[in-house]
């Protein structure tokens, strides 16, 4: 598989190799202080359609679940490397994506002859303070590392060198894989180099599938981790069934499942063994209730029992 990634797909415009060490390096200090590991995909996939890239095919997802699952995550001991696209939301400064951040600030004129300060408004930036100080307590612990992903053949690299990197330190690792991965990409070869014209009339493209990385990732490069997939619909008459057969075809362990209209305040958490219903209510949701909260409560304590199922003799 690696090897067809070094072939098929165009160049990553990621540094893979520094990206690796650190990723292996983080694993390793956290692993040997007992700590657990989880890797968070988010973002959406983009697909170039050329090599000098002008167009591409991109989806909607906006990060939106895995950055809030990292907050969740990190509040549950967890150290996390984040593996996000480029631009998408951020933890903590996520709550503050719908709005222009300038206007939460204040130039204030120096004096003295002292140069002019900035400061915030905290009732423009509602529970800043607070989400400020988890931040910087996350940063002090060195317990989250972020890395970007612009492209498909980013991501695959980066996930690849993640596994590895993961893989030493067993059941002890997680693999959340939130991002909405494109299912295809157009091979390097067959790429054209510069713009597509359109003064040479409709575009008609063939692309090719995506190499599909969670059998691998189960299988070979991080064997003993406990991996959660995702599974969104537009049909709720076939999202359980749907799920069943990845959990069938892959061997991991948990898919989250969630239709398009009701993602943020309802998923089911399909095993091999049970379905379990999480949800939001209205109440909740007024009082700040996030579903990601749910989820990452739920998966925790059901990373907790694959371990020692893991570990016992």
């Amino acid at each position: 598989m690696a090897e067809q990634l070094r072939l098929d797909f165009a160049p990553p415009q990621a540094d893979v190799e520094e990206a690796s060490r650190a990723m292996e390096a983080f694993a390793q200090r956290h692993g040997s202080e007992g700590r657990r590991v989880v890797l968070i995909t988010s973002g959406g996939t983009k697909v170039p359609l050329e090599s000098r890239t002008v167009r591409f095919l991109d989806n909607f997802s906006s990060g939106r679940r895995g950055a809030a699952s990292a907050e969740y995550f990190l509040r549950a001991g967890y150290a996390v490397i984040f593996l996000h696209r480029h631009r998408s939301l951020f933890p903590y400064s996520r709550r503050y994506s719908n709005q222009n951040w300038l206007d939460s600030l204040r130039l204030m004129p120096g004096t003295a002859g002292e140069e002019p300060r900035v400061e915030a408004e905290p009732s423009l930036l509602p529970g800043i303070l607070q989400i400020l100080e988890e931040y910087e307590g996350v940063k002090g612990s060195g317990r989250m590392m972020a890395l970007e992903f612009h492209t498909l053949s980013d991501y695959l690299h980066l996930l690849l060198a993640a596994a590895r990197a993961l893989s030493p330190i067993g059941s002890n690792a997680m693999f959340y894989l939130a991002a909405a991965v494109s299912d295809f990409y157009i091979p390097a070869s067959e790429m054209p180099e510069h713009k597509i014209q359109s003064s040479s009339g409709p575009l008609q493209i063939t692309m090719k599938m995506v190499p599909k990385m969670l059998s691998p990732l189960v299988k070979d490069w991080a064997p003993k981790a406990f991996v959660i997939s995702f599974k969104l619909e537009t049909d709720p008459q076939i999202l359980i069934e749907r799920a069943r057969k990845a959990l069938a075809t892959y061997h991991h362990q948990v898919v989250v499942a969630n239709v398009l209209d009701t993602r943020r305040s309802y998923v089911m958490v399909v095993t091999n063994t049970e379905e379990a219903k999480l949800s939001v209510s209205d109440e909740e949701e007024s009082l700040g209730v996030e579903i990601e909260d749910k989820i990452i409560s739920d998966l925790t304590s059901r990373h907790t029992h694959f371990i020692g199922q893991t570990n016992s003799p």
